[in-house]
């Protein structure tokens, strides 16, 4: 049992499931989309899927040999880049007003995850893990803006059903997640007066090589020690993360990457999921907590109130989408 619901924690974080996007026709001018974290996973299938569909991508990688690889691929110009190195974000920049096309669309999608209980992670490694996965999109996007407001143009991040509810050692993951939900809202409240839109994509369970990484740093750092009060969980992490590149194709998270950048009124949120059950469980976790919000304060709305309020975002939605 305790093995199960590990895996499944481990798995919550990546993405998978096959949503059928109501895709408009290619730009007939390509337009330019910068993918962060391009050199393998959903980045990867990003940059293949844009680059296929009638999109100039500029791939961020950090390796040579990654930055070889992605300069071949047909429509794709490579370009070094580590979300946390201003000398390497402000380069880039700099090479893609020197192409003269612009920018269209900026897709923050590099990141990693640690693992561990709360109580025993140490503090620098939660600094690295939002370094990459929270103040890297902040920095990139902040760099990038002046050339999104020119094209008024797209921004999207990645970030994970993990950013809707906390699994087990899973904690500070689901924190960096959680925040990007909040940078999204407060990114497309503020630039919606320059017509650019903003979103997000919630990945379930696929197939990355995020896992191999998380492994390897969690052995080489040694923060979640052998010593740990949570032994069995450590076992079960440490075997579960070497199973998440055997996992399902990326490919539908890249196909709302391509929805997100084609269509004419993209959604705000996109959340992807393998399968009905694991949808199910995070949307009934988002009205968990709307309920617990809710329950017994002296402003509390009642059953009737809370259903009318239901109906109304939904037809609001479904109504806004049909313009």
């Amino acid at each position: 049992m305790l093995r199960t619901l590990i895996t499944f924690s481990c798995f919550i974080m990546i993405v998978a499931h096959s949503p059928v996007f109501a895709q408009e026709s290619a730009p007939s001018t390509p337009k330019a989309v910068l993918v962060t974290g391009a050199s393998s996973g959903i980045g990867f299938r990003m940059t293949e899927v844009l680059s296929q569909n009638g999109f100039l991508v500029y791939a961020g990688a950090r390796s040579e040999a990654d930055i070889k690889r992605l300069e071949a691929m047909e429509n794709v110009e490579a370009v070094r880049l580590d979300v946390t190195h201003a000398d390497d974000i402000s380069a880039a920049v700099e090479l893609v007003k020197a192409k003269g096309r612009g920018l269209y669309g900026l897709i923050n999608n590099a990141g990693l995850s640690i693992f561990g209980p709360m109580s025993e992670v140490p503090e620098e490694q939660l600094d690295f893990l939002f370094d990459v996965n929270v103040h890297g999109p902040y920095r990139v996007t902040q760099a990038f803006l002046p050339l999104l407001k020119q094209s008024q143009g797209r921004l999207l991040t990645t970030g994970s059903i993990a950013g809707s509810g906390v699994s087990p050692m899973m904690g500070h993951y689901s924190m960096s997640k959680f925040a990007v939900e909040a940078m999204t809202d407060a990114w497309a409240q503020e630039l919606a007066r320059y017509g650019i839109q903003v979103g997000v994509i919630e990945p379930g369970s696929f197939g990355t090589n995020i896992g191999n990484a998380a492994h390897e740093r969690l052995l080489s750092e040694n923060y979640w020690s052998e010593s740990t009060q949570y032994p069995e969980e450590r076992a079960a992490y440490l075997e579960g993360l070497t199973q998440f590149d055997k996992g399902a194709d990326p490919l539908p998270v890249a196909q709302a990457a391509l929805d997100f950048m084609s269509v004419s009124s993209p959604k705000a949120r996109y959340m992807v999921t393998p399968n009905q059950e694991q949808a199910t469980r995070i949307i009934q976790r988002l009205l968990n907590r709307a309920v617990q919000q809710n329950h017994a304060h002296p402003f509390s709305l009642d059953r009737e109130q809370m259903i009318k309020m239901l109906n109304e975002e939904m037809d609001r939605i479904e109504s806004s989408k049909a313009l």
